[in-house]
């Protein structure tokens, strides 16, 4: 959906339109302005850029004109032109929203996913209660692989209307990536339950029940429901034949018949299963085309563009590549002699990390501690001015001049941390532990310059050895929870940190972000 205006301003806007049209008469941008948006409801998207096209040139420095000329642009596939039609538009009215809206869904069209979801969030920071936006960035941010961020904007969603299916099939494709079918099967259920025309949902729900779950006989009923759907979908004939590859599997079995031995299978091999289908898809992606979810339904107002565009119809757009955790696969061959036991969803193995090589400093011998003290007093002015880099520097060689003074060591760790420079902060944090070994702040940033740098095991070590002296550390176990959720996968362990963050620290600017995880991950 594409949005024309700014609904506040509209009322006022068609009635000066109207006028025009009862006289007659009227300046020649406003005549453009109408007409342009006269083709646009009429689906002529070619003549309303051209009026389009001179409305903006009589009112330069009218938003809603640059706003609608990038609808008609975007309609006719000038992308380049239609952002910056839209930059103009922001750039002559900051308060038009919905061209923040149009701008991420045309950067979503393009592919410029961190572009569209910072116009998205834009638009929602104004409109927050319309499910539509959040939809949107829903949808961006799967594409994203933040799925977590997805999940987040699809409740949203959910909680502003119940009955979503876009968002609940977004919910499904999300768990899924995250490897919890079972999950993504109820959401895809949900929002068939909903709309049971909705196409892309009972789709997904037959491709998680065939190549997930192995339960062929729930996949062939909704291959079936997906294949009476009118309009007929664009992917037709291959679900068709994948569906009657299945029906001629149970034949087999009720007749009591068995499975062709490997090498006496044809040479061509069945159908593959379609990837589930997503929301936003790439105009570069591979054949066949996936179906896509029927359009949204929205109120015949003046305001809103009606969805049905050229580069959203099925038969103009193509899928993406599936997501890995979500490729398509063929199941094995059922046993005839026995129905399919269900698939065991085996855990992952643990992730392997590279190991940090500790340099087993021991106390470092004094140095010239004057001489030090001069790059030191150098460093702080440096630091005082933001100049960083050079702040760095000089505490580096206050350090190097003195190896045993402690703040020379542990401000170089800090300064080499910020910029990026994560071996030369190893090296300083682990020679300040060498000099204090009690000092708790130079161990949590010694945890956090090994987690930056990959040693992510040596961390948690580390981060361990923060909380065991300082139980109240609510930053360390945070990141001990951050590890435990995004690297290890331990989702027990993750919550039993995360529960201590919010104990210790209920105020924490985290405390959102860490109440959606656990309400998305229960016991």
């Amino acid at each position: 959906m594409l949005v024309t205006k700014n609904p506040t301003r509209g009322a006022a806007v068609l009635f000066f339109a109207l006028a025009i049209v009862i006289s007659g008469c009227g300046p020649p941008g406003p005549r453009a302005l109408l007409k342009g948006r006269k083709f646009i409801q009429r689906g002529d998207y070619g003549r309303a850029a051209a009026e389009l096209k001179a409305a903006t040139r009589l009112l330069s420095t009218n938003g809603v004109a640059w706003n609608d000329y990038g609808v008609a642009l975007q309609h006719t596939r000038q992308f380049d032109e239609a952002a910056q039609a839209y930059q103009n538009a922001l750039k002559f009215d900051r308060d038009l929203v919905e061209a923040h809206y149009n701008l991420g869904c045309l950067w979503m069209e393009m592919g410029k996913l961190g572009d569209a979801k910072t116009e998205l969030t834009a638009y929602i920071i104004r409109r927050g209660n319309e499910a539509q936006g959040w939809l949107e960035l829903g949808d961006a941010q799967l594409r994203a692989d933040q799925l977590l961020d997805a999940e987040k904007s699809f409740s949203t969603v959910l909680y502003l209307n119940s009955k979503n299916p876009a968002a609940l099939n977004g919910m499904g494709l999300a768990r899924l990536a995250r490897d919890r079918p079972q999950d993504a099967e109820q959401f895809f259920a949900a929002a068939v339950q909903d709309d049971p025309a909705y196409g892309p949902a009972i789709l997904n729900l037959a491709v998680v029940n065939q190549e997930y779950l192995r339960n062929n006989d729930v996949a062939l009923e909704n291959y079936r429901a997906y294949l009476a759907l009118t309009p007929r979908p664009g992917d037709w004939d291959a679900v068709n034949a994948l569906a009657t590859a299945l029906e001629q599997k149970d034949l087999s079995r009720s007749a009591g018949q068995t499975e062709p031995p490997p090498e006496k299978l044809p040479a061509s091999e069945p159908p593959p299963i379609p990837a589930p289908v997503v929301e936003k898809h790439s105009a570069a992606a591979a054949a066949p085309p996936a179906p896509r979810r029927p359009e949204r339904r929205q109120p015949g107002v003046m305001h809103r563009l009606n969805p049905a565009n050229w580069f959203a119809r099925p038969e103009n757009r193509r899928a993406p590549p599936p997501h890995p955790a979500t490729q398509a696969r063929v199941p094995a061959p059922a046993n005839s002699s026995k129905p399919a036991e269900p698939v065991h969803i085996v855990a992952p193995a643990p992730p392997v990390f590279p190991r940090y090589m500790y340099r087993s400093a021991g106390q470092p011998a004094p140095g010239n501690r004057a001489a030090a003290s001069t790059a030191f007093r150098q460093a702080q002015q440096f630091q005082e001015q933001q100049q960083w880099p050079q702040a760095m520097e000089a505490y580096g060689k206050a350090a190097a001049m003195d190896p045993s003074w402690f703040d020379a060591q542990y401000n170089y760790g800090v300064l080499a941390f910020d910029q990026g420079r994560f071996g030369n902060a190893l090296a300083a944090d682990e020679m300040a532990l060498a000099i204090q070994p009690d000092s708790m702040a130079a161990r949590y940033n010694f945890a956090l310059a090994l987690q930056a740098a990959g040693y992510v095991t040596d961390a948690v070590e580390q981060f361990k050895r923060v909380v065991a002296e300082n139980p109240g550390h609510a930053q360390a176990h945070l990141a001990l929870g951050n590890i435990y959720a995004r690297q290890y996968h331990d989702v027990a362990a993750a919550r039993q940190q995360y529960l201590k963050v919010l104990a210790l620290d209920p105020g924490n600017p985290h405390a959102a972000d860490i109440q959606f995880w656990l309400s998305s991950n229960p016991p």
